[in-house]
C-alpha cells in the first residue's frame, strides 16, 4: 500500500483533473516497489521546480518516485484515453502510469508530475504496468536532447531501478520513470469524450483545456473553433521543428498528440543520420507510416480527428461544424511548411523571404538524399563553410548550388557574420546519435556504469555551443549491414 508523508522536498500540489466527469480517470495510487534505488535525477529541472534536490535524493524522496509514498494533498489517478494505433481506433488509457498531481512552481507554473512504470491500472489491458530501465532512461536521454534544442517536450526529472524483474523478452531490471509535462490531455482524450460520453463530459474536458492551456480563448465569440485554431498551430510549429532536426517520433497515434504542443512517450524515436525521407526506425511500423518524411501529413491527419471529436461544440447545425473545421485543418499544411520553411531558411542564414527559396531548399534536400549526405553534419560543414567535411563536395550539382546560394544571401543585406551567427544557433553540432544512446544505455544497464549516459547528457545539453569537445560526439556510425531498429519498449 502506497503511503502518505509530509512533504519536506517542498511538493506544491494540486488536483484540478479530478473536477472533470469520473469517467475520465480511476483513482488509484502507484503499486509499490522492493527496492528503489536512484539513477539519476535532473538537478536543473529540479531547481526549476522549486523543490530541494537534497531531500529528492534522499530515501524520502526516492520513495516519492518510486511510488511507494505519494506527498500529502496529491490524488493520484490514472487517466483515461482512446486512439487512433496505427490508423484503428481503439479504447485506451493510462496502462502503466499514474499522474500524481499537478505541482504549482514558485512562478505558478501548472505542471504534471507522472511516474510512469508504477504498477498496474483499471486500463492496463492485461499488461503488468512495469516498464524496464533501458527505455526509460532513453526517454530522459532524448527528452532533455530535445530540450536543450529548442522542441517543446515533456522531461523526465528522475529515473529510478525498483528492485524488481521485469519479463519481456528477457528477464530485465525495472525502472519508473518521473515524468514532467504541460499536461497529459491529448488528441486521444477528446477522442474518448466523443466517442464515450455525453456532449456535457465533452464540454466539460474542453472548458477545462482551454483554462489550463488557452486562457486567453475564453472570451472569443467561438471558444471552441479558436482552441482548434490554436492546436492546429501549436502542432504545425511542433512537428516543422522535429523536421529541422531530423528527429522521426515512430509512433505518431492520436494518444500520443498533445493538446499543449509538447512532444510526448518516446518508444521507438530516433534521430536520422544519413538524409532520406523514408527513413523509418520503429520496428514496428513495417510500412513506414510514421517515417520521417510523413510526420507533417501524419500531424495533420492526427488533427483531423480532433477536429472530429469537437464537431458538436463547433455548431449546432451538422453541415456547418464539419464546414467550419475542415477550414480551420485545411490551413495546417501551409502552416507546417510556413514554420518549416522558415527554419530552412535560419539553417541556411536567410533572413527574409524570397519566392525562390523553397527550390533551393528542395534542391540541397535532394543532392544530400543522392549523396548519402548526413543531415545534420551537412548543415554544420556549410555553417563553417567546411565543404570538404560534407559528402556534397565532388558532386558538380552541389558546386552549381553552392554558387546559387551565395548569390541568395548576397542579396540580403545581412553580413556574412550575421549569417553565420544565425546558422550556428539554428544548425546544431550534436545530436543524441542513436549508436551514442545505445552505447550509454549498454553502460547502464549491463554494467551499471552511468558515466557515459552523464557525459552524453552533458554534451547534449548545449548542441548549439560548437565548441572542440563535442567533436567526438559528431560522427555518424559506423557502417553496418543491419539497419538500426527501435522498439517501444513496453
Amino acid at each position: 500500500m502506497t503511503n502518505r508523508h509530509t512533504n519536506e522536498a517542498d511538493w506544491h500540489f494540486d488536483n484540478t483533473y479530478i473536477d472533470l466527469p469520473s469517467s475520465f480517470f480511476s483513482m488509484i495510487d502507484p503499486v509499490p516497489v522492493r527496492s528503489p534505488e536512484l539513477t539519476i535525477l535532473n538537478e536543473d529541472l529540479a531547481a526549476s521546480l522549486g523543490l530541494d534536490d537534497e531531500v529528492l535524493q534522499s530515501d524520502e524522496g526516492i520513495a516519492v518516485f518510486a511510488g511507494n509514498n505519494v506527498p500529502e494533498g496529491t490524488k493520484p489517478l490514472a487517466q483515461a484515453y482512446a486512439g487512433h494505433q496505427f490508423g484503428h481506433f481503439t479504447m485506451l488509457g493510462d496502462g502503466r502510469a499514474v499522474l500524481i498531481g499537478e505541482h504549482i512552481t514558485p512562478s505558478g507554473e501548472r505542471l504534471d508530475i507522472q511516474l510512469k512504470g508504477s504498477g498496474r491500472t483499471p486500463y492496463s489491458r492485461g499488461g503488468d504496468g512495469r516498464a524496464t530501465l533501458g527505455p526509460m532512461l532513453r526517454e530522459y536521454i532524448i527528452s532533455e536532447a530535445m530540450h536543450a534544442l529548442g522542441i517543446p517536450t515533456t522531461r523526465g526529472l528522475a529515473v529510478v531501478t525498483t528492485g524488481e524483474i521485469v519479463l519481456r523478452e528477457k528477464e530485465l531490471p525495472g525502472a519508473i520513470l518521473t515524468r514532467v509535462a504541460d499536461s497529459h490531455i491529448r488528441v486521444g482524450t477528446f477522442q474518448y469524450a466523443a466517442n464515450m460520453g455525453k456532449d456535457e463530459d465533452l464540454k466539460n474536458l474542453a472548458d477545462y483545456t482551454i483554462e489550463r492551456h488557452f486562457s486567453a480563448l475564453k472570451d472569443e465569440n467561438q471558444p471552441y473553433l479558436a482552441l482548434l485554431k490554436d492546436v492546429v498551430d501549436r502542432q504545425a510549429s511542433l512537428i516543422a521543428k522535429w523536421q529541422l532536426v531530423g528527429f522521426i517520433h515512430g509512433v505518431m497515434n492520436t494518444d500520443n498528440m498533445t493538446i499543449s504542443g509538447e512532444t510526448i512517450d518516446y518508444g521507438p524515436c530516433a534521430f536520422m543520420d544519413t538524409y532520406d525521407p523514408a527513413t523509418v526506425f520503429s520496428s514496428i511500423d513495417t510500412q513506414g507510416r510514421y517515417a520521417y518524411g510523413n510526420q507533417p501529413p501524419i500531424g495533420g491527419w492526427n488533427l483531423a480527428r480532433f477536429a472530429e471529436s469537437l464537431l458538436p461544440l463547433l455548431h449546432d447545425d451538422q453541415e456547418e461544424a464539419v464546414k467550419l473545421a475542415q477550414d480551420v485543418v485545411s490551413d495546417y499544411p501551409k502552416r507546417v511548411e510556413q514554420y518549416w520553411l522558415n527554419g530552412m531558411r535560419a539553417k541556411l542564414g536567410l533572413f527574409h523571404e524570397e519566392k525562390e527559396d523553397k527550390s533551393l531548399i528542395q534542391d540541397l534536400l535532394r543532392l544530400m538524399k543522392e549523396q548519402g549526405a548526413d543531415f545534420t553534419n551537412t548543415f554544420r560543414a556549410i555553417t563553417f563553410d567546411q565543404l570538404e567535411d560534407t559528402d556534397l563536395q565532388d558532386a558538380s550539382d552541389f558546386k552549381q548550388w553552392y554558387e546559387q546560394w551565395q548569390v541568395r544571401r548576397n542579396r540580403q543585406k545581412e553580413s556574412a557574420d550575421d549569417a553565420q551567427q544565425l546558422m550556428k544557433k539554428s544548425n546544431p553540432a550534436v545530436i543524441p546519435r542513436n549508436h551514442r544512446v545505445e552505447e550509454a544505455l549498454e553502460a547502464a544497464v549491463e554494467r551499471g556504469d552511468y558515466s557515459v549516459m552523464t557525459q552524453l547528457l552533458e554534451v547534449l545539453s548545449k548542441p548549439y555551443a560548437h565548441t572542440p569537445d563535442q567533436e567526438a560526439y559528431t560522427t555518424p556510425p559506423p557502417p553496418s549491414d543491419r539497419p538500426y531498429r527501435t522498439f517501444c519498449g513496453t
